[in-house]
């Protein structure tokens, strides 16, 4: 495995540094994205991210679950901008993973992983509202822990597109009534807009399992996804089935998705 730095002014440095960086401004408002790829890269699979001090990384963070106060919303709040951290740098993980991969396909995990910035900028302006700052709530690692060990974009898609951002959609719906009910409407509205900006990511994945692999059924995206994932982490309750729909899964899929039960 190729642990060398990519060249200077290249997508792949940018996606490196990204990943890398320890301070929070990097990560929350890196240097533009360069236009210009890599000919040839190896792949570069064993860079794991940088973290700021400003971040309590735990092994185990608390559940998140209030909303009735502010700084419960600013936790929840937080916990998600933990995820779109995550998420963006596991797009830049994946274009130095998987280099053999369509460029349209590292293409669009460029886009997804500018989505994710902007998103946590999103975060990060609401929690202010409540009191809060980025750093204020302990956080974990957990897309880090699992996503790295997927070993084909195939894997990766069904764990990402098709799996943690597709339960995002179950989610954002949830806490979005919540924050609604706690009396917080711009919060609800800041939920439901990346809810459904998530749709486009979840969409991505769908197209991209269907292109790699030569089709989308529940039984395909099951098997691609690392032990000890499982169907039952991809989800939220009830399933959000229009906008899954709307994402590209089928009404097969979802019927089985939805009825799936460890053994």
């Amino acid at each position: 495995m190729d642990t060398s730095t990519p060249a200077v002014g290249t997508v792949e440095r940018w996606a490196w540094d990204y990943v890398s960086a320890t301070t929070l401004e990097e990560k929350q408002g890196p240097r533009p994205t360069p236009s210009v790829w890599e000919e040839g890269p190896p792949a570069r699979r064993s860079l794991r991210p940088g973290r700021p001090p400003a971040l309590m990384v735990r092994g185990k963070a608390r559940k998140v679950r209030g909303t009735a106060t502010a700084t419960s919303r600013a936790r929840v709040l937080h916990t998600f901008l933990h995820h779109e951290l995550q998420a963006a740098e596991l797009m830049a993980w994946a274009i130095l993973a998987f280099p053999d991969a369509p460029q349209a396909f590292r293409r669009g995990l460029l886009r997804i992983a500018e989505d994710e910035i902007r998103h946590m900028g999103m975060y990060a302006r609401h929690i202010e509202t409540l009191g809060h700052r980025v750093g204020d709530f302990e956080v974990r690692d957990w897309f880090w822990e699992r996503v790295p060990s997927c070993t084909s974009p195939e894997s990766f898609v069904a764990t990402m597109g098709l799996g943690l951002e597709s339960a995002n959609l179950e989610h954002a719906r949830t806490f979005a009534a919540r924050f609604r009910a706690a009396g917080d409407e711009a919060a609800a509205r800041l939920q439901e807009s990346i809810g459904e900006e998530e749709i486009g990511h979840v969409r991505f994945g769908a197209k991209w399992f269907g292109e790699l692999t030569g089709g989308l059924s529940f039984g395909a995206w099951k098997a691609y996804l690392p032990p000890p994932l499982s169907p039952l982490l991809m989800r939220g309750r009830p399933l959000h089935r229009e906008a899954r729909l709307r994402a590209g899964f089928g009404e097969a899929f979802l019927d089985e998705l939805d009825a799936w039960a460890p053994e």
